[in-house]
């Protein structure tokens, strides 16, 4: 498999690239004028606004209950970036973002194998989603670069107890955590499709945190 259609790999080089973290996050709502078909999309899970409701014990004066958690502008963006990419991205079952905002990446994966095409893992067919993708990217909260490095730390050796002995450490660039990974991502390695790698891949992948999850 050449390095074009190695999406993590083309991830990992870009985070190196930029010394940040980009996760890829998800944007505003776009209608379907595509050719992705007429159907219509699978419904998208809400968070509740805060606030308590009239109907709570707390309204009515009596013991404060927790608020439900507040949607966040990244959440929002994300949603939309879904809208996008299951209409005019032509992935009608793109999975929801977790609640966190971040895309689950595992759900991702699964469409880029029933689909077969590269364009799932961010922006669809030919990038029609890219400006919500952006949209999205612009409002992702600050990531903790420490615990970004401890936990793809964490995920590096798990891969390496489970297997896949050349999976490499991240790294700490002026203050950034820069993922680990294949030992040579411009012209990788690491045999992403071999049953040894896939064990490994689903047995480490709870060591990562969401915000970088999907780049190593």
């Amino acid at each position: 498999m050449s390095y074009a259609t190695r999406p993590r790999a083309a991830l990992r080089l870009r985070a190196a690239t930029l010394m940040t973290l980009p996760v890829l996050v998800l944007a505003a709502a776009c209608g379907d004028d595509s050719g992705a078909g007429n159907e219509k999309s699978p419904p998208i899970a809400d968070v509740p606004s805060a606030g308590p409701s009239s109907g709570t014990p707390e309204a009515a004066g009596g013991t404060a209950t927790p608020r439900p958690t507040a949607k966040s502008a990244y959440y929002e963006a994300q949603l939309t970036y879904v809208r996008c990419m299951r209409t005019k991205g032509g992935y009608k079952d793109y999975p929801d973002p977790k609640l966190s905002g971040y895309l689950d990446w595992a759900k991702i994966e699964k469409v880029v194998e029933r689909s077969g095409e590269q364009e799932a893992w961010k922006g669809g067919r030919n990038g029609v989603c890219v400006p919500e993708m952006q949209a999205a990217m612009d409002v992702e909260p600050e990531v903790d670069q420490q615990k970004a490095y401890e936990s793809m730390l964490a995920h590096a050796t798990c891969m390496r107890d489970n297997g896949v002995s050349r999976f490499t450490n991240p790294t700490m660039n002026g203050g950034q955590a820069i993922p680990g990974g294949d030992p040579n991502p411009a012209s990788p390695v690491l045999d992403v499709g071999s049953p040894t790698y896939k064990k490994a891949q689903e047995t480490c992948r709870p060591k990562l945190i969401d915000s970088v999850e999907g780049m190593q």
